[in-house]
């Protein structure tokens, strides 16, 4: 029988879980910047009095979330976010080729307004908190395929209305050059809906035609949401597909 001190103890956490952890506050604190070459795993593991084994798996778990990069006989860089990266990790539109095209962007809005209610919610913010809204529509090829509502705090990505219509087409590449935010991963809901008449005008499709709705909130290094985002894709010529491993 579990004891009610044994109920109530913190389940057990390996330690290089731990040392992830610790590694990951260290650069959402900015201490190692995207680009920048961590210190080796030697001198990781004698400033923390661990093995070596230890922080070599906890930078291998980092670099299985895509955080770091291992480079063999180089060492391990942070992160950076690409246009490559951004496709490789964020982009699950294929082609009916199956093939993964890189979207461009056409930005339609960019302005300051105030939290509503969902994106309140959704960010932690708020409701009537200062956020910068983008409003974008993305080509496949010559196809209009999707539209996109974006929502960010104002106060977390100061300026950034300021962009406009020069908005690079991977954001995530500007909120961590720019701002110093990465976005470790994201989650997203699907649903089908049918396209309305703003939707119709800018995708170039019938009133009413079957669209796929991705409701994504980005993460960022503390577990923090930053970005509230809401898709509307013809998926005619195109499908989503997410890999599970």
């Amino acid at each position: 029988m579990t004891s009610a001190g044994n109920a109530n103890a913190p389940a057990f956490r390996p330690l290089y879980l731990q040392m992830k952890e610790t590694l990951t506050q260290r650069l959402a604190a900015g201490e190692w910047l995207p680009g920048a070459l961590l210190p080796s795993e030697t001198a990781l593991a004698r400033e923390y009095g661990v093995s070596q084994g230890t922080i070599r798996k906890a930078l291998d778990a980092m670099a299985a979330e895509r955080l770091v990069v291992r480079h063999q006989g180089r060492g391990t860089e942070v992160a950076r976010h690409t246009t490559e990266r951004s496709l490789f990790q964020f982009w699950h539109l294929y082609g009916s080729d199956g093939r993964r095209q890189l979207p461009t962007s056409r930005v339609l809005e960019c302005r300051r307004g105030r939290a509503r209610s969902a994106e309140a919610e959704t960010l932690n913010l708020e409701r009537g908190a200062p956020v910068v809204r983008i409003f974008r529509l993305r080509y496949l090829g010559n196809r209009p395929t999707l539209l996109e509502w974006i929502t960010v705090s104002a106060e977390r990505f100061p300026g950034l209305e300021r962009f406009g219509q020069q908005l690079p087409n991977a954001v995530y590449e500007l909120y961590q050059r720019e701002y110093r935010v990465t976005v470790q991963r994201a989650s997203e809901e699907l649903r089908a809906v049918a396209a309305d008449a703003d939707d119709a005008r800018h995708l170039g499709i019938e009133k009413g035609a079957p669209l796929l709705e991705i409701r994504r909130t980005a993460i960022d290094l503390e577990n923090q949401p930053v970005e509230m985002r809401v898709s509307r894709c013809d998926t005619a010529h195109h499908h989503y597909l997410n890999e599970l491993v």
